[in-house]
């Protein structure tokens, strides 16, 4: 009885750890200070943030769970364009990765100045944030 017990509480465990992540936990507010501080350089965020960017896609109307590469009017790095041909979406699983290291994920991505998010709380914070933006 003991054995099952234990065996059912690691196994338990190990669910719960492999099927959580770094970004469900984020907090958006947190998320919101680490976006206006590293990423208005470039983005837009509409309403969300006051500060405007100038040379990246504007984020205003949402991204999370949207296909990549899709705003209208801006001009993507091949690289994302390829992605984008072959289905990329901005999945919490994707952006994590990509604001982890966006020239790994993203080979010849415009965001080439821009080394990262290397504290996963940030980038969960950051896609926190991300997700509270409208999606029209």
């Amino acid at each position: 009885m003991k054995k099952t017990a234990l065996f059912l509480s690691a196994a338990f465990l190990t669910v719960s750890i492999v099927g959580s992540s770094a970004w469900a936990a984020g907090d958006a507010e947190k998320g919101k200070k680490v976006a206006e501080q590293k990423c208005t350089t470039c983005h837009t965020f509409g309403k969300a943030i006051a500060k405007a960017g100038k040379v990246g896609p504007t984020l205003e109307n949402g991204i999370v769970g949207k296909p990549a590469g899709k705003v209208q009017g801006f001009s993507y790095s091949p690289g994302l364009q390829k992605m984008s041909e072959g289905g990329l979406t901005w999945t919490e699983e994707n952006l994590d990765k990509f604001l982890t290291n966006p020239k790994g994920f993203i080979q010849g991505t415009k965001m080439m100045a821009f080394p990262g998010l290397p504290a996963e709380g940030e980038r969960a914070d950051v896609i926190a944030f991300l997700k509270t933006l409208p999606v029209p």
